[in-house]
């Protein structure tokens, strides 16, 4: 077991992380189809498209954004516009296939309207 399980933290972080860890060696990006990894806070949401291979973070779009003009980045309408986003930051980049990641995360509520409205702006996963 990793170092990180042993701190005393909360049990729904312990179990996320597990099945992050899970799951990671199975999730690999490259530069034809990269990895996009969700990180979702109590008040917001990240997405970041990674190139494994080159350990390089391609771009970037979170609920934090001045671009994303959010009144709140918690609710599920601000994951749907940074899933748009994401998605036309991606088609600029001739980038249309990506490895989902939900690092842990169920696929439910701001998870699941993130990846449909990548996958309505144009990503396949």
């Amino acid at each position: 077991m990793p170092n990180q399980f042993r701190k005393k933290t909360d049990p729904k972080t312990i179990l996320r992380l597990k099945r992050r860890y899970r799951k990671k060696h199975r999730l690999l990006g490259s530069s034809e189809k990269p990895r996009m990894a969700v990180f979702r806070s109590n008040k917001h949401i990240y997405v970041q498209v990674i190139d494994d291979f080159q350990q390089k973070v391609l771009f970037q779009a979170s609920s934090l954004m001045k671009s994303a003009k959010l009144d709140k980045g918690y609710t599920q309408d601000a994951a749907e516009k940074i899933g748009e986003k994401i998605a036309k930051l991606a088609l600029d980049q001739k980038i249309k296939k990506v490895v989902f990641d939900t690092s842990g995360y169920k696929y439910h509520g701001r998870i699941k309207k993130l990846a449909e409205a990548a996958r309505k702006g144009g990503l396949k996963f």
